[in-house]
C-alpha cells in the first residue's frame, strides 16, 4: 500500500524531478507531482508525493518544517479532495442577455 503526502510552500521553480529527488533520499517514491496552474503552467507552490506506507511517517518527520531552498516545507498526509458543487464557477456566467 502507498500513502499520498502533501508538500506545501514549495518554491515556484521546483520541478517534479527535484521533488522526487528530495524525497527519494528518505523513502522509495512511487510518484511525485508539483501542481501547476492550468492557464499559465506555473507552479502553484505545492505538490504531492506517493510513498510506501511504511515510509510515510518517516518522510513527514524528517521533511516537515525543514528548510529547502530557503523555504520552510509543510509536509503531511494528503486529505481527499473536497467535492465541489456543480454549476456555478465563481461568478462566471455563460448566459447571454
Amino acid at each position: 500500500m502507498t500513502k499520498r503526502l502533501y508538500f506545501g510552500n514549495l518554491g515556484f521553480d521546483v520541478t517534479d524531478e527535484q521533488l522526487n529527488g528530495a524525497v527519494a533520499q528518505h523513502a522509495s517514491v512511487v510518484s511525485a507531482r508539483v501542481i501547476t496552474d492550468r492557464e499559465t503552467g506555473r507552479s502553484r507552490g505545492f505538490g504531492f508525493v506517493e510513498v510506501e506506507d511504511a515510509d510515510a511517517q518517516k518522510v513527514i518527520d524528517v521533511l516537515n518544517g525543514s528548510d529547502w531552498n530557503g523555504r520552510q516545507l509543510t509536509v503531511n498526509e494528503a486529505r481527499e479532495r473536497e467535492q465541489r458543487p456543480s454549476g456555478s464557477r465563481g461568478g462566471r456566467s455563460n448566459s447571454r442577455y
